[in-house]
């Protein structure tokens, strides 16, 4: 079952199958958001990914950095991520056109950050994530 379906720019659909959300600040005792925080964040996300999905491609949607306040402290300039990180299993039809449309399908999943905690869907997805190269990034697989 799927649990949302966006049509990327390029017209593929594609189905969400599972979803997984956190906060990205959410267990940060000390500090504050910033360049060196926010990087780890990303590559922490994306080894999870690899972890849960070690048979499918991943993808990183490259998050929007917002610099609320220019002062800087130790570890330079506040550097604020959006607030919620997710980890997502798309599906597919098969990429390669030589590929049984009945026996075979494409996989990708894609980490990426939004304001809330919604599910992606439809034209209310964000643009970053309607824009991926499906063609390109994702693997296909026998059924």
């Amino acid at each position: 079952m799927q649990l949302s379906r966006i049509v990327l720019s390029s017209s593929r659909s594609i189905e969400l199958s599972e979803l997984r959300l956190s906060s990205t600040y959410g267990g940060m005792l000390e500090g504050y958001p910033c360049r060196p925080v926010n990087d780890r964040k990303v590559s922490g996300l994306l080894r999870a990914a690899e972890r849960a999905f070690p048979a499918t491609p991943v993808h990183l949607v490259p998050p929007s950095r917002d610099h609320p306040d220019q002062t800087a402290g130790a570890f330079g300039p506040v550097e604020v991520l959006p607030s919620v990180a997710c980890i997502g299993a798309f599906r597919s039809t098969a990429v390669a056109p030589d590929h049984d449309p009945v026996l075979y399908r494409s996989a990708l999943t894609v980490v990426w950050f939004q304001p809330a905690p919604d599910v992606p869907s439809g034209d209310g997805a964000d643009l970053a994530l309607r824009d991926i190269r499906w063609e390109e990034l994702a693997r296909d697989y026998e059924l």
